[in-house]
């Protein structure tokens, strides 16, 4: 039972950002956002008719005041009394369970609204291709997986049952106190102007410093996460900037304090109003009821009951003036996060996709040509920090690229920085899709085959292998999850890392930190070609693998990839020429295009732009003891 002026929801919603009132909703919205109540439905009738019957109780105990004072204390009747107090007790005690059951209630609602958003956004946000993760910001999505799926939580919630509540309170409440004396309640509702006029005052200042104080903690959080993760805590220490940084950070929080310190005042200005708008609109009941009662017009428990459900009046009504601003915000969050789902991605899998076998190895690129497509096409510019000045193509990165992977067999891909060569391995597991010609395994077009197997086929080990924050057995069984500890243990010794593994005082329970920083370089990368080993694709692509390591990491992981490679097809990058003088074909690429092709030996007897990276590399004419040194 509603009892006062519930503060709590009234700040919530001055809070609010009274600008999503201005918002303009895509058409069928509403529909939408009603089509995620459809498996909650039992539950949201239980729980409204609950409310009805709490918001129509706010009325009973003051009308039982009125009766205990007039026809018990005042009349002397002792057992009346005590029958009226127990039926008041009973229904605070029915008011309290229904209190306890609507919030669970609630929270079934609520929180099972959130897993069906949460589930959903985050399915649709992993199928994405790659160009979606290069542009978004990673807080700013991670902020419609929390805060926007708990803002369009709160319609079915909070808001659903505020405004119900609220107007059920208000009808009850209005009729009861017409009923004991319409004058007195004509009377007061000339002090519902102030409050009002109070409310929009407070709300249109709270709102504006309420939006400005969550910018200011984002660009806090944002300095935070920057400089807390390994990478940025380095780049700090090796700079020196300590004293700036101290500084940077010091003005942004002073920045959030002095907003703060507004906030409160207008909180507290606020809040006096609320409690001076009942203090006086009470003194009026009790000014003018008083003469009427000493009068004999009205009677004593008139009086009291009409001062008890003034102050319940209230409350109701602050909320009320207030609905249009909350069902809006609960909107608009729900439609933000329908921007996100709304999203297309650009690598799709057809209805009629076949699955890839496992074993298929013959790698083809037949006249292949692409270009990276519009950041309209696979972004949103709200998940983007910087904003995009247009949406321009890139221009074209690969043309009529046309090569043979042999099962087994080595391609090795080289040639100066930005030529393509990345682009071309991102095109054999879909990380995007070709713009022209076609990438096939074993004669299947990598478009019509089932993502999953098009996966499972393909492994990939980059310069930069990512770990998540975990132990190395769970990394490793990331590529396997069934994975036992022998096969574990095997794709360690394949890897050429065993002995460190075993050497750790946790063993594959050791946890490897943030993104593997607590691993060297050479370690991190033979555990990832372990993984590699674990998953025990039919094509590999090598990025870079051993870009930069020293040179004994090197040996130990060429070595590794020695097994790695043994037996399968492999698209190989590497900018060491002596790392792929033994490729089956080596593939020089040179502005989106293969310009020269052929072995090693035959690629130093044509000369050309191979030789001329390999002067450029060792400095000296290719001769056998200048390879052996290399």
């Amino acid at each position: 039972m509603a009892t006062g002026m519930q503060m709590g929801p009234a700040f919530r919603a001055l809070r609010s950002d009274r600008s999503a009132t201005q918002q303009r909703l895509a058409r069928g919205a509403l529909r939408r956002v009603l089509g995620y109540a459809r498996p909650h439905r039992p539950l949201i009738a239980v729980f409204l008719v609950l409310t009805v019957i709490d918001a129509g109780l706010v009325v009973v105990s003051p009308l039982l005041v009125k009766r205990i004072v007039d026809d018990g204390i005042l009349t002397g009747d002792g057992g009346l009394v005590t029958e009226l107090a127990l039926l008041m007790a009973a229904v605070a005690l029915l008011d309290a369970a229904l209190t306890v059951l609507m919030g669970y209630l609630s929270a079934r609602i609520g929180e099972g609204l959130i897993y069906d958003l949460r589930t959903e956004v985050f399915g649709h946000v992993q199928r994405q291709s790659l160009a979606f993760f290069t542009r978004t910001q990673t807080g700013a999505l991670v902020s419609r997986l929390n805060n926007d799926v708990i803002g369009a939580q709160r319609a079915f919630t909070s808001t659903l049952s505020g405004t119900v509540s609220n107007t059920i309170s208000v009808v009850v409440v209005g009729i009861a106190m017409v009923a004991l004396s319409w004058e007195i309640t004509l009377l007061c509702l000339v002090m519902f102007p102030l409050l009002y006029l109070c409310s929009r005052w407070v709300g249109n200042r709270l709102a504006g410093l309420t939006r400005r104080q969550m910018e200011g903690n984002a660009d806090l959080g944002n300095a935070m996460t920057e400089r807390f993760n390994v990478g940025g805590a380095m780049l700090l220490k090796l700079f020196g900037r300590r004293t700036e940084e101290d500084r940077t950070f010091a003005d942004k929080a002073a920045v959030v304090r002095d907003l703060g310190v507004q906030i409160s005042l207008i909180q507290r200005v606020f809040l006096a109003a609320m409690m001076a708008v009942p203090a006086l609109a009470t003194a009026l009941v009790y000014g003018v009821g008083g003469h009427l009662a000493i009068s004999g017009a009205l009677t004593v428990g008139t009086l009291l009951a009409l001062a008890t459900l003034l102050v319940r009046l209230l409350g109701p009504l602050q909320g009320l003036s207030n609905v249009r601003i909350d069902v809006m915000t609960a909107l608009v969050s729900f439609e933000r996060v329908f921007e996100v789902l709304d999203l297309p991605s650009l690598v799709q899998e057809r209805p009629d996709a076949v699955a890839l076998p496992r074993s298929a190895s013959r790698l083809t690129f037949d006249h292949v040509s692409f270009h990276y497509p519009r950041a309209d096409e696979v972004s949103l510019a709200s998940l983007e920090t910087v904003a995009r000045p247009e949406s321009a193509d890139s221009g074209q990165v690969l043309t009529d690229v046309s090569f043979v992977a042999e099962p087994g067999q080595m391609v090795a891909l080289v040639g100066p920085s930005g030529a393509g060569k990345s682009t071309i391995t991102h095109l054999v597991a879909r990380l995007y899709d070709v713009s022209e010609g076609q990438v096939s395994v074993d004669g299947h077009d990598v478009r019509a085959v089932t993502l999953q197997s098009l996966e499972d086929a393909v492994g990939y080990v980059t310069q930069d292998a990512h770990m998540f924050h975990d132990t190395i057995g769970a990394n490793l069984r990331y590529a396997r999850p069934g994975a036992s500890d022998e096969q574990v243990w095997a794709a360690l010794e394949a890897a050429q890392v065993a002995e460190l593994v075993r050497h750790l005082p946790d063993g594959l329970d050791t946890v490897v930190g943030d993104r593997g920083y607590r691993l060297s370089g050479g370690e991190r990368q033979r555990l990832a070609i372990a993984r590699l080993l674990l998953k025990a694709p039919s094509i590999v692509v090598l990025d870079e693998a051993t870009a930069h390591l020293d040179s004994e990491s090197e040996a130990a992981v060429q070595r590794a990839l020695d097994a790695a490679l043994r037996g399968r097809t492999s698209l190989v990058i590497a900018h060491r020429l002596s790392t792929v003088r033994n490729a089956d074909l080596i593939l020089v690429v040179e502005d989106g295009r293969i310009v020269q092709r052929g072995t090693h030996a035959e690629l130093i007897a044509t000369g050309g732009l191979y030789l001329d990276l390999y002067r450029t590399q060792f400095n000296t004419q290719p001769t056998e003891d200048s390879w052996t040194s290399a």
